[in-house]
């Protein structure tokens, strides 16, 4: 049976514990009476999406680290990539991509604040209404037979290994009837399992003078090895070619994009979609949040992508490789161990969960038999473990090679740029008709992925407080009504548009409103009993000077700028405020196509 390649299906991260050294703290809760009552209540948003980093260089070259995800038989591993020229290739690190996404993974809080007293408000000091909830669970070669006189229509341009990989670039000669064809001969013809993968998918990347880079693992190698890649090639702007994808995509396949740059990122032939909050059940965001990512992204056609989180990446610093990483990978290094075994578990202990660890123990322990080290790390009195030798030299610099230096070099490149923006959304097959494109807009705002809400309990002396209505006010303007402690959200969130706006952005000012909601999210609420704070606004005129939807200016973060946060002045209790952060285009194959591999169809 053919191999099946995971998409969307990466393990979600609770993210907590990296979240907590970095993102902001909230104000702690005071007595009540009008007061907050509680901490805050919050949780974060996992997606499972095939994962990618883009660095814009500022030098005419973009550099991708692509995350490879593949289920099945070793020898049925093929990878393809339509590629501008000869690109450097290297391998990066997974760990990468579970730090840098919950790093960034939206929050979702509550807080809760008393208005007025209620009867019997305390029972034993505890606050009644507070929602306290858990989160849910290269050579000259062409191919055979050309002619002697004739130039081949396929030529190597570079080959290589790099980590688990044999790699080959090709070019295809021009002039050809169909390139697209000749290219899968010879991939065929040369060990690369193309499964079903037929010409109409290569043909527009090929006709466009494109190169191909192919990868399957080298020979010996476990699926087990697979790893992200880092690759670095020359072009203006990133650019995933998506329609491959579609030969086999997954429905919706989630697609994460991290972007880095000298400003705020932007999908510039997608379009922007701004999220409507109230869409979302606050009070389990985690299971709510990727339908509404659907559905905002079926309502843009299948073709935009929701801006998580865009700012400095200042807190990247120490967090990809902390100092105390460093710190320990020097004291591993300068180590004294009384017996090869004792460093060996050592490093497994530190390293054995991190990609290349199993490169490196090949490079320092004789022999390389799997059973005999697994047996080592595992008993450490079994007498067949004296037929292991280790190299200490040998292991560290295999260590160092296999799996610190990609890491070190990833941490390089993401605190290269000033800028990280994260962008998300989902895809189905049928959506995959063009290949979205990435640029930067130095006039939009930052964008914090912390969405903070406030919960009032409208107290009187009539009514207990666990009884009491309530209203929670979103960071969009919006309020939502209910009444009691029983944490359902109160409205009917497949009625509601999953965006609030739908924008076409470009690379300066705030971009077109393509399909504004705002009036008719809220209209519904008013009539499922929700209200604005403040008297005599015109929901449908986001100009109006007491409206918090009212126009705004980017540049003075007061406004609320253009990604929804609410207006201060308006009395209502906002997110974190953001801040102001031609010619042919070249395309980049990054379409995350395993060729002799199926997708699992879940």
């Amino acid at each position: 049976m053919r191999g099946a390649l995971k998409t969307g299906l990466t393990t979600a991260l609770a993210g907590a514990a990296a979240l907590a050294g970095w993102l902001a703290t909230p104000q702690p809760a005071a007595a009540c009476g009008g007061l907050f009552c509680n901490s805050v209540q919050s949780q974060v948003v996992n997606q499972a999406a095939e994962r990618i980093i883009f660095s814009e260089n500022g030098d005419g070259t973009v550099t991708a680290v692509i995350e490879v995800m593949y289920e099945g038989q070793a020898d049925e591993f093929a990878w393809l990539l339509p590629i501008p020229g000869v690109p450097d290739i290297e391998v990066s690190s997974g760990q990468i991509f579970n730090e840098l996404q919950s790093l960034t993974d939206p929050t979702y809080s509550i807080q809760t604040q008393v208005e007025g007293t209620c009867g019997s408000q305390f029972r034993n000091g505890t606050n009644l209404a507070a929602p306290g909830s858990a989160p849910p669970d290269a050579a000259d070669s062409g191919m055979a037979g050309s002619g002697a006189e004739a130039p081949p229509p396929v030529t190597v341009e570079a080959s290589g290994v790099v980590g688990p990989y044999d790699f080959t670039v090709i070019s295809l000669m021009e002039g050809l009837d169909d390139p697209a064809d000749i290219a899968i001969d010879w991939l065929t013809e040369n060990g690369y399992d193309v499964g079903e993968l037929g010409p109409d998918v290569l043909r527009p990347y090929l006709e466009d003078g494109l190169n191909l880079v192919a990868f399957k693992l080298t020979k010996g190698n476990v699926t087990g090895a697979i790893r992200p890649v880092r690759i670095t090639y020359e072009a203006d702007l990133p650019v995933i070619p998506i329609r491959p994808t579609a030969v086999a995509a997954n429905e919706n396949m989630g697609v994460m994009v991290f972007m880095l740059s000298n400003g705020r990122a932007i999908p510039k032939n997608y379009k922007g979609l701004e999220l409507n909050e109230a869409a979302i059940d606050w009070f389990n965001p985690a299971q709510t949040y990727n339908d509404v990512i659907n559905r905002a992204a079926d309502e843009s056609g299948g073709q935009g992508f929701v801006t998580e989180f865009s700012g400095s990446t200042d807190f990247l610093e120490d967090a990809i490789f902390a100092n105390w990483q460093r710190e320990q990978w020097n004291e591993f290094q300068a180590g004294n161990f009384g017996t090869g075994l004792e460093m060996l578990r050592q490093a497994f202990n530190m390293y054995g969960a991190w990609d290349g660890f199993d490169l490196a123990i090949a490079a320092g322990v004789t022999p390389n038999d799997p059973d005999l080290i697994e047996t080592a790390l595992n008993c450490f009195n079994c007498p067949m473990t004296a037929e292991l030798t280790v190299d200490p030299a040998a292991l560290v610099e295999g260590l160092f090679i296999n799996v610190i230096q990609p890491v070190l070099q990833t941490h390089e490149l993401l605190t290269s740029r000033t800028n990280i923006t994260r962008l998300y959304t989902t895809m189905s097959a049928d959506e995959m008709t063009l290949d979205p494109i990435f640029d930067v807009n130095n006039d939009l705002a930052d964008v914090s992925n912390l969405h903070n809400a406030t919960q009032f309990i409208e107290c009187s002396a009539d009514v207990e407080q666990q009884d009491a209505p309530w209203r929670i006010e979103l960071p969009q303007g919006d309020v939502v009504r209910g009444a009691g402690q029983a944490r359902i959200w109160p409205i009917d969130i497949q009625e509601q548009p999953a965006n609030l706006r739908i924008m076409q952005l470009a690379t300066s000012g705030e971009g077109e409103v393509v399909e504004d909601n705002r009036a008719r999210i809220t209209e519904m609420l008013i009539a499922q009993g929700g209200d604005f704070r403040v008297d005599n606004i015109d929901p449908s005129d986001p100009s109006s000077s007491n409206n918090p939807r009212r126009a705004t200016d980017p540049s003075d973060p007061s406004s609320g700028g253009s990604d929804g946060v609410m207006n201060s002045d308006a009395g209502l209790c906002s997110a974190a405020p953001g801040h102001a952060g031609g010619g042919a285009l070249p395309y980049f194959g990054l379409a995350m196509l395993l060729i002799g591999a199926r997708r699992r169809l879940s």
